[in-house]
């Protein structure tokens, strides 16, 4: 599962920047970080944090969207707010299946940039939180799933969001061991070479079946890990650079 997040802003800008394109940079700078939650050294789903996403209406310039998909079909907000918590994450498997995420992933595919998530491993009755990131230093680009919903209260549209989730790698296995679940799991992670794929178009089975392809465990040597400070409770530091620092808990040694 992902239902915890770090994303900074230069890690959700890498894709907008790639191009150099200075009115792109001067234009989200103004006008759209200062509708986000960035800079988010640590942010839960739940508390459904206003991200950048790139879509496949528009792979190249991000839109401000909140995590947690909200379908096309649901009614009014109050029905809303009883399903996002239920579509933080979307299991890979079943996407073009479920009412919730099929017309999204046929569709409204989107790439989300983080600088890496964490996950809790539970050890003799507590649990332990791991910070789990790129080898190589780079932004992780998660495959998502996004959808607009208009209120038809108000009439506003949000846009929002769903991270795609796949089978836990060996890393993820170790670390992800949550008694609850069926077995680990982990974002689907696309490579920097892969990531422009899930973007594309799907007009026949065989495109269909380009995009399921993505749907795989991350390396595990593509990744590294280690315990922080918790996530919960009293002792939470909150939003702070710090939250993502390395912190050793002897009994896991």
């Amino acid at each position: 599962m992902c239902y915890d997040i770090a994303a900074s802003l230069e890690s959700q800008l890498k894709r907008a920047l790639r191009r150099g394109d200075k009115e792109a940079a001067r234009q989200i700078q103004e006008e759209l970080l200062p509708l986000t939650d960035l800079p988010l050294y640590h942010a839960s789903g739940f508390s459904h944090p206003k991200l950048l996403i790139y879509t496949t209406r528009s792979p190249d310039f991000p839109i401000l969207a909140i995590w947690g998909l909200l379908p096309h079909w649901i009614r009014d907000w109050d029905q809303g707010k009883k399903i996002w918590n239920k579509t933080l994450n979307a299991r890979g498997e079943t996407i073009f299946e479920k009412p919730s995420f099929r017309s999204a992933a046929r569709d409204n595919r989107c790439l989300i940039y983080v600088d890496g998530f964490y996950e809790h491993h539970h050890h003799s009755g507590a649990s332990y939180p791991f910070f789990i990131y790129r080898s190589d230093g780079h932004p992780m680009i998660f495959a998502g799933l996004s959808s607009d919903w208009r209120d038809p209260d108000t009439g506003k549209v949000l846009t929002t969001f769903s991270i795609v989730t796949t089978e836990g790698n060996s890393l993820l296995s170790d670390i992800h061991n949550n008694p609850k679940l069926s077995g680990p799991r982990m974002p689907v992670i696309l490579p920097d070479a892969l990531a422009d794929q899930w973007l594309d178009p799907i007009a026949d089975e065989r495109d269909l079946a380009e995009i399921q392809r993505l749907i795989t465990p991350y390396p595990d040597e593509g990744l590294k890990a280690h315990t922080v400070g918790r996530l919960r409770g009293k002792a939470y530091a909150g939003n702070k650079p710090e939250i993502s620092s390395e912190v050793f808990y002897p009994e896991l040694a």
